[in-house]
């Protein structure tokens, strides 16, 4: 795999209350074999609250899917999907 997967956290107001922040800790659980193949990022707001309702928060996206309620052990189980671990 050459490009790294870009993992975006949304940590607007709703999903930081929600749970974002715990996802800003999604580095410290990553296998050390992932560790180097992950781009992590906040991003201010993604605009899903605004079209969704808020028990739908918080967000975050690998690439371009996009994971609602998101948990890590949702993200990391869509990042080991995609390295097929």
């Amino acid at each position: 795999m050459s490009e790294k997967i870009r993992v975006e956290i949304c940590t607007g107001t709703t999903c930081f209350v929600m749970g974002g922040a715990e996802l800003l800790m999604l580095e410290e659980n990553l296998p050390d074999n992932l560790k180097d193949m992950i781009e992590i990022k906040g991003t201010s707001c993604m605009d899903h609250c605004k079209s969704n309702p808020a028990s739908q928060a918080p967000y975050a996206r690998v690439n371009d899917k996009l994971i609602k309620q998101a948990t890590v052990f949702k993200i990391l189980d869509e990042i080991k999907k995609l390295t097929g671990e």
